[in-house]
């Protein structure tokens, strides 16, 4: 548990450094979009780019992963809706309840898992968490962000949502850099010495700065939120989000490898360790702008982080 804890321990570290750097004042509020537009648009593609043309597309296409963690999101979704939503005049309608679903159901797993699971289990973790990065942006999002819509009067609402939930997954370059990642290693394609060179720079420097980031935008939520939240609004879901998620990614994927599923145990431990993440950090981002309650998203992800340092840690101490 000490050696787990010695791993684990610079990224948690890392987080808080940008929360107390952004509740000191160290960091100004405005400089955090640009901290943000740096991981999303250079850094963290380049890394995401370097681990799939380093993959095998065999780890890339993984039906058995694919299935197992699909299946695990939208139940998650669904149980997590069903049990925080509140009928009229209840405080939490579909809006509320839908992108509480998306951080018990998203884990951060583009700023903070990949790199944490590289680091932990080796290199062959990146395949797996791959396609769970693929399904939780092209399915988890897109299907929480059409939900939330179903609180509009507008018959049309959860459609035009999830178009533009759509439209926002084509503009994401994560996607694209997985997608040519694949392609590099499919077709053994090798980049010219200094664009490979430029490329890892701005690689290893995704996880520094995203981890840096997530303490940011988590203090940055936690100050600009006025509004008292009761307990039982955000602390069942950090819950579902750090102890349900996991153990119910592993009971379905033992069933699946029982059913003969072509699943590898190697494999299950990986995406088993990706649910006991975090929630994602730019959910907040997204509740605010679909007009969800922030700052008990914030709550959630704020709480979800600093109890997974332990939980995250047990977790791997547990399974490897």
């Amino acid at each position: 548990m000490l050696g787990i804890l010695l791993v684990t321990f610079p990224f948690f570290a890392l987080v808080l450094c940008g929360y107390l750097a952004t509740r000191r004042g160290l960091l100004p509020q405005p400089a955090i979009p640009g901290l943000n537009s740096f991981v999303l648009y250079f850094a963290l593609p380049c890394m995401l780019y370097r681990f799939g043309a380093s993959t095998p597309v065999a780890q890339l296409l993984d039906l058995g992963v694919l299935g197992v963690y699909l299946l695990c999101a939208l139940l998650i979704v669904a149980f997590t809706v069903a049990v925080t939503r509140n009928r009229p005049p209840g405080r939490i309608g579909w809006n509320d309840a839908s992108f509480g679903a998306l951080v018990a159901a998203f884990p951060n797993t583009g700023f903070m898992g990949v790199p944490l699971l590289v680091a932990l289990l080796g290199a062959q973790a990146a395949g797996p968490a791959i396609v769970t990065i693929v399904v939780d942006l092209l399915v988890t999002s897109s299907l929480c962000i059409a939900l939330s819509r179903l609180d509009s009067a507008d018959s049309h609402g959860a459609g035009v949502a999830a178009r533009k939930a759509l439209r926002g997954v084509a503009l994401n370059p994560m996607p694209w850099s997985i997608v040519l990642g694949a392609l590099s290693s499919g077709l053994q394609v090798k980049l010219p010495a200094p664009v490979l060179q430029t490329l890892g720079l701005l690689a290893d420097a995704a996880a520094p700065v995203a981890l840096f980031t997530i303490g940011a935008v988590l203090a940055r939520s936690q100050m600009n939120s006025v509004e008292v939240i009761p307990f039982k609004d955000y602390v069942p879901v950090a819950l579902i989000k750090l102890v349900v998620h996991p153990l119910l990614v592993g009971l379905v994927g033992l069933g699946a490898i029982a059913l003969g599923v072509p699943l590898q145990p190697f494999a299950l431990t990986v995406i088993v360790l990706v649910a006991a993440l975090p929630s994602a950090s730019n959910a907040s981002l997204l509740a605010e702008k679909f007009g969800a309650n922030n700052g008990r998203i914030a709550r959630i992800i704020l709480l979800s982080t600093v109890l997974a340092f332990f939980s995250f840690s047990a977790a791997v101490a547990w399974l490897t």
